[in-house]
């Protein structure tokens, strides 16, 4: 067994509504409105305009700097290119693609004749090229991390664990697609040189364990998994690399500084994907649960489908309904529509009703102490919780509150129900916009000096 990390809490776990059913093929959505932002860093510029005829695979959307390309996931006219409800909040620019139903494949998806053959940069070029990022959530450009760590990692880790409430997408993968599992991690072993690569899936997994260890036997694969006991937020990756390491990340630091690379289950498919098949990303499963559902499910859809379409093939929501989530229940985001549509980070789609609303409206802190013990991150929520209520930005900056990572585990724990995950969203919000400000002022006096450095 895997060592611990510190802090954490153990939620029930609320797998066993869909942890049971195999992932079901969403039937083909009329329209769907891909998001030209779905990773970390800046949106992509849209390829194509109204009217344009796309085809699966095909790139609708450039990344500049950091980031991705965005392909269309269904065949059709595009009908739009606008902003349109995003489940990061406020509307994104979108392409709007009405499907033709045809599943044309594009030209530009070709498989490589020999996928052993290829080199170690022709491999990250193929994964830059299918627009792969951190598919559990984070969204970072997958070919980023590979070319970055190069030379830097010598441990390679899958992230199994998920272990957020409700979500059981990558369990299901680890039953029905482990060939493709243990084939992505294989690429990733050749392309970071490294002898063998860990899958780390927590104890209450121990089928998709058994499903993956029978694959690297037939196939004498590089490739180890690592039991973890069940502990949230185990997937958060320090926290992972902790647990198969032993080390820990420094504070404001990276996986790479410990010498570790972290790579969600299905990035790690869609590696294998792209690199036999040609295949970028244009698919996602989600998981569709919580008490509003009539029918939790595990679906897989193409990027861009209406969250109303995945909730109408899970027979609906019940009466009473009154929240609705993207993401899991401790780290995903309150939703106030269903028009949002699934991106390459969305994991799971929850609706909740009937007497699960425990949150209070004027909650008062007690001192207790319990939100230090379980926070992963070293931090005092405590005290983040006053500075950021009272906009203290120095003390905030001092408390190290942007290496907090939003897990929730504090206000799980705490007994008087204060709202501190939120309050340290907008706390790192203030620090941002001080930089931000500190930034421009410090720009403005660089020009403003300009003009007498060219007089002397």
């Amino acid at each position: 067994m895997a060592q611990a990390f510190f802090g954490g809490v153990h939620p029930h776990d609320m797998k066993a509504a869909t942890n049971e059913k195999a992932i079901e093929q969403l039937a083909p959505p009329a329209v769907v409105v891909i998001p030209m932002s779905m990773h970390f860093g800046a949106p992509c510029t849209p390829l194509v305009k109204v009217g344009d005829h796309v085809k699966v695979g095909q790139k609708i959307g450039e990344f500049h700097g950091l980031g991705a390309p965005i392909h269309a996931s269904v065949s059709g006219t595009v009908k739009a290119v606008e902003p349109r409800p995003y489940s990061m909040g406020g509307n994104i620019m979108s392409v709007v693609v009405e499907n033709d139903f045809q599943d044309e494949l594009s030209e530009e998806v070709k498989a490589p004749a020999d996928p052993d053959a290829l080199t170690v940069e022709e491999m990250i070029e193929i994964v830059k090229n299918a627009g792969i990022v951190g598919m559990g959530g984070a969204t970072f450009p997958t070919h980023v991390k590979i070319s970055g760590g190069i030379g830097k990692v010598d441990t390679v880790i899958i992230n199994g664990a998920e272990c957020e409430p409700y979500i059981t997408g990558d369990h299901r993968t680890m039953l029905e697609r482990p060939e493709e599992i243990i084939g992505g991690a294989t690429y990733l072993a050749k392309m970071f040189g490294v002898d063998k690569v860990v899958i780390g899936v927590e104890v209450n997994k121990q089928n998709g364990i058994d499903a993956m260890n029978k694959v690297i036997a037939e196939k004498k694969a590089p490739v180890t998994v690592e039991p973890l006991r069940c502990r949230y937020p185990q997937g958060g990756e320090k926290q992972l690399c902790q647990a198969i390491t032993g080390k820990q990340v420094p504070p404001g630091g990276l996986p790479a500084n410990i010498g570790c690379a972290v790579f969600n289950i299905n990035t790690t498919c869609c590696v294998y994907r792209a690199i036999t098949q040609g295949m970028p990303v244009v698919k996602k499963v989600v998981t569709v649960s919580g008490s509003g559902v009539v029918e939790p499910k595990n679906i897989e859809c193409p990027i861009g489908t209406p969250v109303s379409n995945l909730l109408d093939a899970c027979g609906g929501v019940k009466d009473g309904s009154y929240k609705l989530i993207a993401g899991g229940p401790m780290m995903g985001m309150a939703q106030y529509t269903t028009d949002i549509s699934v991106a390459k980070g969305t994991g799971s789609i929850l609706v909740f009703a009937g007497n699960e609303e425990q949150t209070v409206e004027t909650p008062h802190c007690i001192h207790c102490g319990k939100c230090v013990s379980v926070c992963p991150m070293h931090l005092e929520p405590l005290f983040m919780y006053r500075y950021a209520s009272k906009n203290m930005v120095d003390e905030l900056e001092a408390a190290h509150i942007m290496d907090c990572m939003e897990c929730g585990a504090c206000s799980y724990a705490c007994p008087a129900r204060v709202h501190l995950t939120h309050m340290f969203k907008l706390g790192k919000q203030l620090v941002k916009d001080k930089a931000a400000k500190e930034k421009a002022a410090a720009e403005a006096a660089a020009k403003a000096a300009e003009p007498a450095k060219k007089e002397a």
